[in-house]
């Protein structure tokens, strides 16, 4: 029977010749060199996906919280945007044929997500606002993954781990990608900084990746290094904002005479200097065509050819006596420091010292710069890296020298900034390694203490922390206008709604989060629209958040206060099915009045008894008032106070407690507050109840 068992034999598969698998990649490659622990597991360092995701969570998270205060985003991006999908909104002389330094190509880019979310969800207009934010918090995310991978794998893995925390935390970065303001002055309100919609953000996206491409190795065999970063710069500057291709100078002086790893002898130095001229000169042709779709879609939108980029160039750069950016303002010499302090804190003269701190380590620890050969031919490591560090001091020098300056214009630069920082933590770690080892003359001993890491850690977190302090007090302390508008979608309208019969809404406290079902529907924006609200603004212009807050059929007007400049006049109106071939006529015409001057226009008042609501400001500690700023909120006869939030008094504050926040009593003691409120006209709100009660449902 033993004959007859069947039996299972399991064979060796054979051998197949196969590609080796790939080495894992040399973390000690970068310019900058980690002396001690080279044969030790390297720390942990986010991947690219993971990095994205982390990014992507802070980012989102800014777009739904961070405020949006700054004028000039609001009346030269939000409301051309929201003109182009709703037929109307607020026109300043930038966006007028007349002047045309704003682009509108660089705003049709922001049109698909309101578009596609209209298309999802429905006619609001709040979720198509956030919407947009998201796009741009998931761009820089995007953009800060490639550049702090580049850091990575291309300077030093460490430095890239210290870049990716300060990008992550940092106050600054927050600013740039989405958006805030925050007080510096006691005498005066707010100094305003930009937000993520800014072309100096887009710009800040695009130096991002620019500079991906700009940490790889420098040789006449890498075209692709020219061609991408070039054409990252141009998409800064040509759809964003001219002026950042001065951040791409460096490069530029890199590109076309440093020998990067080439090694050039006198034999072929000609032919080396043709390639790197011609590799240039074509990469910035092509670079060039970007212009072409932007030059063509301004014309179309201003109805005559438009070249927004020069007309930003000619305008900020060649004033004349009665024109130019300094009649908005001018600032002291100092006041690019004071403002950076404030976002990246103990960061910013740890990035202006880097240069000098590279220096020092050249000379008294240059293996810490580069561990390849270098032939006496070829650009050390040394230089190129200090190549590399140098854009924020270029800009930083250009932006300096202009009298008219904006935190804003900085945005460029923000991730430069937490780069060279990054780098000189990192060597500032070397210079105690190699005092540590001259000391106790044991390299042993330096590789197994804490005391580096530690120095590191404290930087970083110390840096991370007072971040996000910083960016509490802008939820804490300058929220309120974003919820004193909000007011008015959320509980007024549906008061009115609820008075009249025509439909009934829980209060804002019974509601749930969507209002998308039977027992409580959506409003319709017709019913809003025949009651014929007007919101009036005064004082508190510049700090209007742009239409996309305000429900549809609520109409803007301004009223007079003590401010005697240009205000924003209304684009010309056109019904929202019209689409764009009907805005195009609106893009194409000039409202009277609106000129380069910043000379008032009356024209554009209205009478605040006209008013159905009003948004105002009121400190009832040390108030303030005068002919033209009454203070409204104590008016009782006239007005009731729909709600009113806190809104910090900076002129009464401590810097200190207004500049971070920490919980508890006693730190908000030093600060005072004013109200931040929606106002209801008495009367001419109660005729219009009257009249919608018995308008026919």
């Amino acid at each position: 029977m033993a004959s007859n068992i069947q039996t299972l034999r399991f064979r060796r598969p054979e051998k197949k010749e196969s590609t080796p698998a790939p080495k894992p990649k040399n973390r000690h490659a970068g310019i900058l060199q980690d002396t001690l622990r080279r044969s030790q597991k390297g720390p942990l360092v986010p991947s690219f996906s993971v990095a994205f995701r982390v990014f992507l969570l802070i980012r989102v998270a800014n777009a739904m919280y961070a405020n949006i205060q700054d004028c000039d985003e609001v009346f030269n991006f939000w409301e051309p945007l929201h003109y182009l999908d709703r037929g109307y909104g607020f026109q300043t002389w930038e966006a007028s044929p007349a002047f045309s330094i704003r682009s509108w190509a660089y705003i049709l880019l922001h049109l698909f997500p309101v578009k596609l979310v209209t298309l999802m969800i429905g006619p609001e207009k709040r979720p198509a606002f956030f919407a947009v934010r998201i796009l741009l918090g998931a761009i820089s995310s995007v953009c800060e993954s490639y550049f702090f991978r580049a850091v990575v794998e291309k300077v030093n893995y460490r430095t890239g781990r210290y870049l990716f925390f300060i990008l992550l935390f940092n106050a600054g970065m927050w600013t740039a990608s989405t958006s805030k303001y925050f007080a510096i002055e006691k005498n005066s309100y707010t100094n305003y900084y930009g937000t993520g919609f800014l072309p100096s953000s887009f710009a800040m996206y695009a130096n991002m990746l620019a500079f991906s491409f700009v940490f790889e190795p420098t040789n006449n065999a890498n075209l692709r290094r020219t061609l991408l970063a070039t054409l990252a710069f141009a998409t800064g500057a040509i759809v964003g904002w001219p002026f950042s291709i001065a951040v791409a100078i460096p490069f530029v002086f890199e590109e076309l005479f440093m020998y990067g790893t080439d090694k050039v002898t006198p034999e072929n130095r000609t032919s080396w200097v043709t390639t790197r001229w011609l590799r240039m000169i074509k990469s910035v042709a092509v670079a060039a065509l970007l212009a072409i779709p932007v030059v063509a879609l301004d014309t179309i939108f201003y109805g005559k050819l438009t070249t927004v980029p020069w007309n930003i160039i000619k305008y900020n750069v060649f004033p004349d006596e009665k024109h130019g950016p300094n009649l908005y303002g001018t600032e002291p010499t100092h006041y690019y420091v004071s403002n950076l302090l404030l976002n990246f804190n103990v960061l910013l003269p740890l990035a202006l010292v880097s240069l000098p701190a590279l220096g020092i380590t050249y000379m008294f620890d240059r293996k810490r710069l580069g561990e390849r050969t270098i032939f006496v031919d070829q650009s050390s490591p040394f230089r190129l890296l200090a190549t590399r560090l140098s854009p924020v001091y270029v800009w930083t020098a250009i932006m300096t020298a202009q009298s008219h300056k904006e935190e804003r214009f900085m945005f460029p630069i923000y991730p430069l900034i937490a780069f060279n920082a990054a780098v000189t933590i990192f060597l500032m770690r070397g210079w105690l390694e190699t005092i540590f080892i001259h000391v106790t003359k044991s390299p042993y001993k330096a590789s197994q203490t804490m005391i580096f890491s530690r120095l590191t850690l404290s930087i970083v977190s110390a840096s991370c922390i007072l971040s996000m302090s910083h960016i509490m007090t802008q939820w804490k302390y300058y929220h309120a206008p974003l919820s004193a508008y909000h007011a008015l979608e959320a509980e007024e309208i549906p008061r009115i709604l609820n008075t009249t019969g025509h439909i009934y809404i829980p209060p804002l406290s019974d509601r749930p989060r969507r209002l998308d079902d039977d027992d409580h529907p959506r409003i319709d924006p017709a019913l809003v629209e025949a009651l014929g609200l007007r919101l009036c603004v005064g004082k508190e212009w510049h700090r209007f958040p742009g239409h996309y807050i305000v429900p549809e059929g609520v109409r803007v007007d301004w009223i007079k206060s003590e401010f005697n400049g240009m205000l924003p006049a209304h684009f010309i109106e056109t019904p929202k099915a019209w689409g764009l071939p009907a805005r195009m006529q609106g893009t194409r015409m000039t409202p009277v009045g609106l000129n380069d001057l910043n000379e008032e226009a009356p024209e554009f008042y209205v009478d605040v008894s006209q008013c159905d609501y009003l948004v105002d400001l009121d400190f009832p500690l040390h108030p303030i008032e005068s002919a033209h700023e009454p203070r409204y909120a104590t008016d009782e006869a006239t007005w009731d106070r729909v709600t009113c939030f806190p809104f910090l008094d900076a002129r009464y504050s401590s810097l200190l407690t207004r500049t971070l926040w920490m919980p508890g009593s006693k730190w908000q003691e030093r600060n005072e507050f004013g109200d931040y409120c929606l106002l209801r006209h008495r009367e001419n709100v109660k005729i219009k109840e009257e009249m919608m009660k018995s308008r026919v449902i």
